[in-house]
């Protein structure tokens, strides 16, 4: 009898595990190869975890189960090669404790969980000779040319024995927002940075991967031909005189492993780069390597996840929020809740799918959270009243909406192509601080602007005096604050060429790129504008398709005219300073608080005026790290005694 009914248990769980297979496996598919998101990533791991433990306790693992993959399916048409050596994921925990567990009386490297694509890349003569992804961890693509223009990666080092060593490819926050702003569909937009970064990599034109910005950091050393290491932090140490930005790392024991997790946590927010958790790694390496391995997992290193805190609110209102593109997004308006230190009142629910499959309605009891403690979002809905509409008008417009459907994602449009809405964005930017730096002028006051019809295109920002009697009666608006508007505008009629070319908001074009075309032009806005596809090509950080993107730009008449216009208003400066040579050569390192300057960008715009590079770590090519507690412990300090670079204060680097 006992038999029988752990057979009809078995049977259950059967049916379970094989339904939680293909959910996952959906989900996987569509987060990895389709660049789209159908699940919040909480409750992918709370549908993994479930699925684990049905198959410890059934003793029973389908081969298409997602716990037996440790990477994605090559599909490209990128050459493919084999690993010599499966490459495993890692095991993983949520409990501060079991990771105290793990360490123990050893002593450990913590690091953050880079949320990119893995790389392999062999060195032989000095030289990059070959770059693997990781692919399913058996085979991989080859990506040699598209590793050799990312950002931050040496061609060359200084060793000529063979090196393999494996890194995370990455493509930062603020690279990013910066890219899906000059995609116009919203189809097509990337969900995140780890899928932007895939399709960058994995691309057969490396110039495309060139002008996303891909970044690689180095988290393993596999072999170096002829030289030995003793620990991973020697290891890391070397790869970074060798010029390898390394993963941000630090030093652990048992004792330690609490506070250390905590630091990572307060720092995630300021983290540039994309991270999903935290890479713990013994740091004695024979001592790791005489542990072994499992069928998966290494045993000298775990990945630890966040434990994500969660909060139950109620929603209160479906926000829904027009773009130029024409998309309309739900956002969540709910009661709001301390999460990681902050309150927090919204989230965005995506599109009309997601919305629909965590079934909002007004009222509902919700459990909101922040993925990888950054983005607020809604794990799951406790009331489930499924009750939310979806409006049949643009709340910007007011015409008629449109429900699209794309590979199963439904999104809600408005397709009047005279929407305001449609233009506040490029408003919004044209008036942003890098750009023409007009104070006052809010995304929400554009749209009062523009929805009674006083600014059409950019130029009546600047004649936005005329209109003194309409705007001191708009709510929140009064003499003082016309007054106040009035003159920033007339402040921001004087502007250099670089402001007023990012202002005009060319698709791939941010603040630096534009920078270098005023620098190579010498600040003559008539040389900038009559550029050719090969003068642009020639700036060195001008790709291809960027200087496309430039040169249909100013052939475009409609452009031109309203470029036109502008220039009526404004007055560029053709002043040009000839970057000074007193620090060429020389790469400064910045860490700690500052006394004498604003900030850390204040100070590298003074380093790179006289031609020299500021980096974000310290190594071999440093010149001088400049940190104020000079005498300190840090990480940096360390770094820059043992190779021998100078630490000095702001007064010192003032002094020379």
């Amino acid at each position: 009898m006992t038999d029988q009914l752990n057979m009809f248990d078995n049977n259950g769980a059967k049916d379970e595990m094989r339904k939680l297979i293909g959910i996952l496996n959906e989900a996987s598919l569509a987060y990895y190869q389709e660049a789209r998101e159908i699940m919040p990533n909480k409750e992918y791991d709370r549908l993994y975890d479930r699925l684990e433990e049905l198959e410890k306790s059934t003793g029973i693992v389908f081969s298409n189960s997602p716990t037996q993959r440790v990477g994605y399916e090559v599909l490209s048409e990128l050459p493919k090669e084999a690993h010599p050596s499966k490459m495993l994921s890692l095991d993983k925990t949520k409990d501060v404790e079991a990771l105290k567990a793990f360490i123990g009386d050893h002593e450990a490297l913590m690091s953050w969980k880079l949320d990119g694509l893995t790389v392999v890349l062999t060195y032989d003569g000095g030289r990059l000779v070959k770059a693997v992804t990781r692919g399913n961890g058996e085979v991989g693509e080859v990506i040699t040319n598209n590793a050799r223009v990312f950002a931050n990666l040496p061609l060359t080092v200084g060793f000529v024995g063979e090196i393999v060593l494996r890194g995370e490819a990455v493509i930062t926050y603020d690279e990013f927002e910066r890219i899906n702003e000059t995609i116009t569909d919203e189809g097509a937009k990337y969900k995140n940075p780890r899928n932007l970064c895939s399709g960058s990599v994995r691309q057969l034109d490396p110039r495309i991967t060139k002008a996303r910005g891909v970044k690689f950091f180095a988290f393993s050393l596999v072999s170096a031909e002829g030289k030995t290491f003793v620990t991973r932090e020697e290891q890391f140490d070397w790869l970074e005189s060798l010029g390898f930005n390394v993963v941000e790392h630090r030093k652990v024991t048992g004792n330690t492993t609490e506070e250390n997790v905590r630091w990572f946590a307060e720092h995630i927010a300021e983290n540039p780069v994309p991270s999903d958790g935290l890479v713990v790694s013994f740091d004695d390496i024979e001592y790791g390597r005489s542990l072994g391995v499992t069928a998966k997992f290494p045993r000298d290193s775990i990945a630890f996840k966040w434990q994500d805190e969660t909060a139950e609110t109620t929603l209160r209102e479906i926000e829904w929020s027009a773009s130029r593109t024409g998309l309309i997004n739900p956002v969540a308006i709910f009661d709001p809740v301390e999460l990681e230190g902050t309150t927090v009142s919204r989230a965005s629910v995506h599109n009309i799918s997601v919305m629909r499959e965590l079934k909002l309605g007004i009222g509902d009891r919700i459990n909101v959270y922040k993925a990888n403690m950054i983005i607020p979002q809604i794990s799951d809905n406790l009331t489930g009243s499924d009750s939310a509409e979806i409006p049949e008008i643009c709340p910007v417009c007011g015409q008629k909406t449109s429900v699209r459907d794309e590979n199963g994602v439904k999104t809600l449009f408005c397709y009047n192509p005279e929407c305001p809405a449609k233009q506040i964005k490029g408003f919004a930017h044209f008036v942003s601080r890098d750009a023409m730096n007009i104070e006052g002028l809010s995304e929400s006051t554009l749209e009062k602007l523009i929805d009674r019809g006083l600014i059409r295109e950019f130029a009546d920002i600047f004649r936005i005096s005329g209109h003194h009697d309409e705007i001191v009666r708009m709510e929140g608006f009064g003499e003082l604050s016309f007054r106040n508007l009035c003159d920033a505008v007339e402040k921001a009629r004087d502007a250099s060429p670089q402001a007023f070319l990012y202002s005009l908001g060319i698709p791939n074009f941010g603040r630096a790129n534009c920078g270098l075309v005023a620098s190579h032009c010498r600040n003559d806005w008539q040389k900038m504008a009559a550029l050719t596809l090969d003068e642009l090509t020639e700036i060195e950080g001008i790709g291809g398709v960027m200087a496309e993107a430039y040169t249909s730009f100013f052939r475009d008449p409609s452009k031109m005219a309203m470029v036109e216009d502008l220039l009526g208003e404004v007055r560029l400066s053709s002043d040009f300073e000839e970057v000074g040579e007193k620090f060429k050569g020389m790469t400064f390192v910045i860490t700690g608080s500052l006394n004498t300057y604003p900030n850390r960008d204040a100070l590298k715009e003074e380093i790179e005026a006289e031609g020299g590079k500021v980096a974000g770590s310290v190594s071999a090519k440093t010149t001088y790290l400049i940190n104020n507690d000079v005498n300190s412990n840090s990480g940096k300090n360390k770094k820059a005694r043992e190779l021998g670079i100078p630490v000095i204060s702001e007064e010192d680097y003032k002094k020379l």
